[in-house]
């Protein structure tokens, strides 16, 4: 969440930020609101306290119907006590409603406006020319079929639609994708995590999900668990409620997980293959780091995405996220977006973000602060950051780029050792 003391300070800052998410800026007025009769009902539970403190000690000395009077009136100041608790409380709750409403303040250099209107940062990367090369591209699912690695048809069958089996070298691919990502991830100081996908609700809601009202979010409704979207959401909540030692540098996590996503709002678009389904597997990389660090975590992050991207020698842009498609956790968000040949278009094969402190704050993760002389001070709330590695869209793009005109798919170098040395996707 938000932090209150910042928001009362600033709160142009925080209305310029609602303004570029194209999100009601009333409600930072409501916040002040809310804060002003917060303190005001804590201010007068605490007047009323003192004032029965004292009438109870003169109770305790007095005599007769002087005692009798006394404690008439403490009963009554006792009711008047109990009735500002109970607005107090109401005012906190109000308060903490509000808060949680407001999305994170959106950092600096970010793209005002909604989907539509990111930032292209670089293009890396030439598409191919398959008119040039004197043949016509294949989508994914035909390819993934003509190798025995997709079956959309059994999925179905199986599970309903946007599900499918990954089976042959199409289950080796993506084992084969994640492990390189993983390897990557481990050299560069990450600790791999396999992650529960069933998660409670505080954590789900301490991530930034709106378990009421997010139509995308699975529920068990029995067990009262979610199951997630990314390991993002189990790996924020490792550490919850605790404080960490950062004083040797980030707590950086690899977490391999299947994730779940309803994509209720997504009725006709990319029904056709594996592009956008119900579960898919994926491994994220996820940062505790102090606050001054966060930034050029981030830059990190998306280093690290287009290391990977490198590796599986795909053309792809890297782009800066608009305010409004930031989500409710993201200050700052880049998406690398691979060339997909068949929609002649680039499709989103990473994302990172930096969520300053937002996640840490309903979390409650916090760092213990130590000067110049290693002294310990006080705790602050940490910075978490997150940026995919590998997914299982990634098959989508890699079949599709590296195809052969018979319909067999080129594997990229750095690939093949993951695949034991195999150089070609046959044929079946």
């Amino acid at each position: 969440m938000i932090d209150v003391k910042e928001l009362t300070e600033n709160p142009d800052l925080f209305r310029t930020s609602q303004r570029n998410r194209e999100a009601d800026e009333s409600l930072v007025d409501q916040i002040i609101a809310a804060d002003a009769s917060r303190r005001a009902a804590i201010a007068e539970f605490e007047s009323l306290r003192a004032e029965q403190n004292v009438f109870s000690k003169k109770v305790g000395k007095a005599g007769g119907e002087e005692k009798q009077a006394l404690l008439a009136e403490v009963k009554e100041l006792s009711a008047r006590v109990k009735e500002a608790s109970a607005a107090s409380d109401a005012a906190q709750a109000e308060q903490e409603r509000l808060v949680r409403m407001m999305p994170n303040l959106v950092l600096e250099g970010a793209p005002a406006g909604g989907e539509d209107d990111f930032t292209v940062v670089k293009t890396v990367g030439t598409p191919r020319d398959f008119a040039a090369e004197g043949f016509e591209p294949r989508d994914h699912l035909e390819l993934g079929e003509l190798l025995g690695a997709i079956d959309m048809e059994r999925g179905a069958k199986v599970s309903g639609s946007r599900f499918y089996f990954l089976k042959g070298v199409g289950a080796r691919l993506e084992i084969a994708l994640m492990n390189m990502a993983l390897d990557q991830a481990i050299s560069y100081g990450f600790i791999p995590v396999i992650t529960p996908t069933l998660v409670r609700p505080e954590t789900m809601q301490g991530t930034g999900f709106d378990v009421e009202h997010d139509d995308e979010i699975y529920r068990l409704e029995r067990d009262n668990l979610y199951l997630v979207g990314t390991s993002e959401v189990a790996l924020a909540g490792y550490h919850a409620d605790e404080i960490l030692d950062l004083a040797g540098g980030p707590i950086r996590y690899a977490g391999w997980s299947t994730c779940y996503r309803r994509e209720a709002g997504s009725a006709g678009k990319d029904t056709r293959g594996i592009i956008r389904v119900h579960q898919f597997n994926k491994l994220e990389m996820f940062i505790y780091a102090p606050i001054e660090e966060a930034e050029a975590e981030h830059a990190k992050l998306l280093a690290w995405e287009e290391e990977m991207l490198a590796k599986v020698e795909l053309p792809y842009r890297v782009i800066d996220t608009a305010a409004g498609d930031l989500g409710m956790s993201a200050a700052r968000k880049f998406d690398c977006e691979a060339w997909v040949p068949t929609q002649e278009r680039y499709r989103e094969l990473t994302s990172t973000s930096n969520c300053t402190t937002f996640q840490a704050r309903r979390l409650n993760i916090r760092e213990r602060q130590v000067d110049a002389e290693g002294k310990k001070g006080g705790t602050r709330a940490v910075a978490t950051l997150n940026g995919t590695l590998a997914t299982t869209r990634w098959i989508v793009a890699l079949l599709e780029h590296h195809q052969n005109a018979d319909g067999s798919v080129n594997v990229p170098a750095a690939l093949r050792p993951y695949l034991g040395g195999l150089e070609v996707l046959p044929v079946l």
